[in-house]
């Protein structure tokens, strides 16, 4: 039956209103941009989003990641922002991108990141060779507060960023000298526990689950932990900074990110992705095998967190002199 000749301009009209406008899809290849290099904690991350994705088929277009390494996280997210309101380029990013952009190092800011999900928050870990001679966190305490420059440490990242305030906050609070950590800088988490695993540095901080393989396979030994409190499972024996004196918690989380210009289509498309992965047996067992929290946080509240968390880690690093 058609439609009375009155009410055809106004159906039309109706068919154009945001409101009732055909869902977005993707429709072509998707890249997931890692920006860091592979084998690190961001880059494990996606590898495991872009498998559950595709196996469980919640994305029909094919998925590849590519890695961006360098500056900080930059060039992955300027890549990624390089292709602006096309949501076929999404990226993922973690909490050391506060710390970039506080100290003055990231070219980026908080306004070039538009989030799309919170897959989860996980604690940072500190980690010495197997045969070290820092055999517990108190081993480390006491050597920073004797000698601070003594002990060379691999991040990922720059200074500034929650690794470094991890370290620091720990030195502070053995009461040695801040200003004499010895930090090496790499790309990505897997670089920096190459260094370590070589005896090129005598300790490493990132991610818990980063770290755990090594520690499993016998060639890393986890010292500490920046947590409130124990965790279980493979973490169960590992000292928290708490129970070292330092009254902090040191968190990394995963944010999914679109391009500059995604549209809330897009962005509605890409949360509902990631809320299906996040309720996966696998993810979930990943999860657990981590020790991971899974706090998954939809797109306006993954925003205000980094929003929260930008001005809490701000006013650490001011006090530590790390603001320009």
């Amino acid at each position: 039956m058609r439609p009375h000749p009155l009410l055809i301009p106004v159906l039309a009209a109706l068919a154009c209103t945001p409101s009732i406008a055909a869902d977005w899809k993707p429709d072509k290849r998707i890249e997931i941009v890692v920006p860091n290099a592979a084998g690190g904690g961001n880059d494990r991350i996606a590898r495991i989003v872009q498998h559950i994705a595709q196996e469980k088929r919640f994305v029909d277009p094919v998925m590849t990641i590519t890695n961006k390494p360098g500056a900080g996280q930059v060039i992955g997210i300027s890549y990624v922002n390089q292709h602006p309101g096309d949501a076929h380029f999404i990226g993922i990013i973690s909490a050391t991108l506060l710390g970039d952009i506080i100290s003055g190092r990231s070219q980026v800011g908080l306004a070039d990141i538009a989030p799309i999900a919170q897959l989860f928050t996980e604690y940072v870990a500190f980690a010495v060779k197997a045969d070290s001679p820092l055999k517990t966190g108190r081993d480390l305490f006491n050597r920073l507060k004797t000698d601070a420059g003594s002990i060379s440490t691999a991040i990922s990242g720059v200074i500034g960023n929650h690794n470094y305030i991890a370290l620091a906050q720990l030195a502070r609070a053995a009461g040695g000298d801040v200003k004499k950590l010895k930090v090496v800088t790499y790309n990505g988490g897997g670089d920096g526990i190459t260094a370590a695993l070589g005896g090129h540095v005598d300790m490493v901080i990132a991610p818990a689950a980063t770290i755990l393989p090594h520690v499993q396979s016998g060639g890393l030994h986890m010292i500490a932990l920046a947590a409130p409190r124990r965790q279980g499972g493979a973490y169960a024996e590992v000292p928290t900074t708490k129970e070292l004196g330092v009254n902090a918690t040191i968190s990394n989380w995963r944010v999914m990110i679109g391009p500059r210009g995604i549209t809330p289509q897009q962005t509605a498309y890409w949360e509902n992705v990631f809320a299906r992965v996040v309720e996966t047996d696998d993810w979930k067992s990943m999860l657990v095998k981590d020790s991971l929290t899974g706090e998954f946080l939809r797109s306006n509240e993954a925003r205000a967190q980094i929003n929260t968390e930008y001005e809490t880690l701000k006013g650490v690093m001011s006090e530590l002199g790390l603001v320009k």
